[in-house]
């Protein structure tokens, strides 16, 4: 069925990343965004069939009225752990007394999880799912990394497979309790049989390579084997210290160095000129107070950057998108523009995705009506529920 909508005061389309040379329909000097005013879009099964001027708009079976409100891309969520069981409030608690934040915390959720059933574990997800879908994301990423042993692990990957084509095998995530001091003896394993039995249910490879999780030699070997067995990889770095995962991830061709809390100058020049994409979390400094990354630093320097919550229990327990994005303007330096672009075609980069994040012909019709004239709003009013209505892939969810 072709579905209209139309009379949109503001569309983001992201279909024109440059200001040089604008495409049809856009003016010169049009922000990363791309912006048509006045719009029309149409949908035809599960993708875009047409994006225009409202009053040069085709026939189609059903019409939406915008009445002049701002449409944007569904958000593109390259960066989640949705699949755990319990929480982490009392430690979040502690953390907003003072205490610091460190890595082995994730080993209280490790236990959480492998008690709770397939059952439980797939309605909390789904739960989350239905989050997300609420506030505007139509694409989500899903880690696994809070089994640590090969049954638990091969569970988590095959249900985030249930609901997502991006899973994401992050066994080497923390060295569990029961390899203590052991941390080459469970990358072993993880290379080895857990490699095995999640490889079937996963397209990613993921390392925390990071003080208090894996050494860079540890994190190369768990990339190397994922690699070899035709995973992708993506790393998380450089999130409680400076360290060398930035440029590891850059070498093996990663898709995305996540966190990137503390870069150095070198860091950032090599991410400048490579195909890796930078996800920033702003969630997690919100949640963690550590200082927030200078995304302005990071873009004025060319490289490309993407926006996620990282929905997890104990750093950042948010699935609000428009939040990070709030907080990306607020307190990263980004313009509500870039931040938009970051959690859009942004995430669809780091995701090595070229059908998401944009709004154009022949896209899927991932597509956020805001109860709002402008983008500008979701920065503008923080913690305000702006998202109206959601297509994905064409059908209305929300």
């Amino acid at each position: 069925m072709r579905i209209l909508i139309t009379n949109i005061g503001e569309l983001t389309t992201n279909a024109q990343p440059t200001v040089s040379e604008p495409a049809e329909g856009l003016e010169a000097g049009a922000d990363i965004c791309g912006t048509l005013h006045d719009a029309a879009v149409l949908i035809d099964g599960d993708r875009i069939a047409w994006v225009g001027a409202a009053d040069e708009a085709p026939e189609a079976e059903e019409v939406v009225d915008a009445r002049g409100r701002a449409v944007i891309p569904g958000f593109v969520d390259s960066h989640s752990h949705l699949v755990f069981g319990g929480d982490r409030a009392a430690e979040f608690e502690a953390r907003m007394r003072g205490r610091k934040y460190a890595a082995g915390g994730i080993r209280s959720t490790v236990a959480a999880t492998r008690a709770a059933s397939d059952d439980e574990l797939r309605a909390r997800l789904r739960g989350f799912l239905d989050e997300m879908l609420a506030q505007g994301t139509t694409t989500v990423e899903i880690k696994s990394g809070y089994g640590l042993d090969v049954a638990t692990e091969e569970r988590l990957v095959r249900l985030a497979a249930e609901v997502t084509p991006e899973v994401t095998f992050l066994g080497a995530h923390v060295v569990p309790v029961e390899y203590a001091d052991r941390g080459d003896d469970y990358v072993d394993l993880v290379t080895g049989e857990m490699l095995d039995a999640c490889a079937p249910h996963a397209k990613w490879i993921d390392v925390f390579c990071e003080t208090g999780a894996f050494t860079v030699p540890q994190s190369r070997r768990v990339l190397e084997a994922g690699i070899a067995r035709g995973l992708q990889p993506r790393v998380h770095a450089s999130q409680l210290g400076p360290g060398e995962g930035v440029q590891l991830a850059v070498e093996l061709g990663a898709a995305s160095i996540d966190h990137g809390t503390y870069l150095t100058d070198d860091d950032v020049t090599a991410l400048a000129g490579s195909g890796t994409v930078l996800t920033l979390l702003p969630g997690v400094e919100f949640s963690t107070r550590q200082p927030y990354p200078d995304a302005r630093r990071l873009i004025d320097a060319g490289v490309t950057v993407a926006l996620a919550c990282d929905t997890n229990p104990g750093s950042s327990f948010t699935s609000s998108m428009p939040f990070c994005i709030a907080v990306a303007v607020r307190d990263m330096r980004m313009t509500v523009a870039e931040a938009i672009h970051a959690a859009t075609a942004g995430g669809a980069a780091a995701l090595r995705r070229d059908d998401i994040g944009r709004i154009a012909p022949g896209m899927r019709a991932d597509i956020v009506l805001l109860k709002a004239p402008s983008r500008v709003h979701l920065a503008y009013r923080p913690g305000v529920p702006l998202v109206d209505a959601v297509w994905k892939d064409g059908a209305r969810v929300v």
